[in-house]
């Protein structure tokens, strides 16, 4: 059977001297790495939610998959790529009824696997189209946000709405702005994650994690310049962990990179990232 991730979860606690991220440090990857997963101490796999929990694909096609991860003790504890670019989550050609369907049976064999996390990145289907009004962009997505939260609430998933940067999406850039949604939304299934990676690319200070702490939920790591794992150029992250240790998140972690040797860069990036977030836990 596959593990259910003991710990517990979320965001805001009491910040103290030995905080560490009691979610654990986690990677963004195929259960066909898995060994390697394991290999490097990973906490967790994020999967490719259309890969593995294909709404596409057959029940029997999932069960298969299914019976491949049983054979492992990771937790697939999350999931990215929520919905593929083709289905519309704003403009003129979103089909709400079809995005419901396509998200309950995602989010139904998620649950059946013990995920606990479903990534809204996303960024080619949230898209606003050139031309449609922006304001009511906004308010079909805080809408139908809204209505999958009450799915993953039904399946106990909790959906994190991620910013993304400029060149993969026109909407929703910054943990400032997801909060205005996820507040907007007003749902306890829909939280922020927050990803190291654009928020660099962004220029967003690490004080945003702190505004957010209250509904902060999950975190991605990558390094700026290519999007390499930590500890491949030599990325300083210990801003984003003092933020984190100065809210008391207690959450996870997932590295979220560009892999030129998957082998060898997932075992130096989890180790990486420990280290770091280890680094700040004297600090006041």
């Amino acid at each position: 059977m596959i593990a259910f991730c003991p710990l517990q979860l979320g965001a805001k606690g009491k910040a103290h001297t030995s905080w560490k991220l009691q979610g654990g440090i986690g990677v963004c990857a195929s259960i066909g790495n898995v060994e390697k997963l394991l290999e490097a101490k990973s906490a967790f796999v994020e999967v490719n939610i259309q890969n593995f929990f294909n709404p596409y694909e057959s029940d029997s096609a999932f069960a298969s998959k299914m019976e491949q991860a049983k054979r492992y003790s990771l937790p697939l504890y999350s999931g990215n790529c929520f919905f593929p670019g083709k289905m519309k989550l704003t403009g003129g050609q979103l089909d709400v009824q079809g995005v419901l369907d396509y998200a309950e049976i995602a989010m139904r064999r998620a649950h059946m696997a013990g995920t606990k996390i479903f990534v809204l990145g996303s960024g080619g289907a949230r898209n606003i189209p050139e031309g449609f009004d922006r304001k009511r962009a906004e308010e079909q997505f805080v809408g139908l946000c809204k209505r999958i939260a009450e799915i993953g609430e039904k399946y106990g998933i909790v959906l994190v709405l991620e910013p993304l940067r400029k060149e993969e999406t026109n909407f929703i850039h910054t943990v400032k702005e997801a909060l205005e949604f996820v507040k907007a939304v007003n749902h306890p299934y829909f939280k922020v994650l927050a990803d190291f990676y654009h928020m660099a690319c962004e220029k967003e200070s690490p004080e945003s994690i702190v505004e957010a702490a209250d509904e902060l939920y999950h975190c991605h790591i990558a390094e700026v310049e290519v999007r390499s794992a930590p500890g491949v150029k030599g990325d300083d992250f210990t801003p984003y962990f003092k933020a984190l240790k100065q809210i008391g998140y207690k959450g996870a972690i997932a590295l979220e990179c560009n892999w030129k040797d998957f082998d060898k860069e997932v075992e130096c990036g989890v180790a990486e990232t420990e280290k770091q977030a280890a680094s700040v836990s004297d600090f006041d």
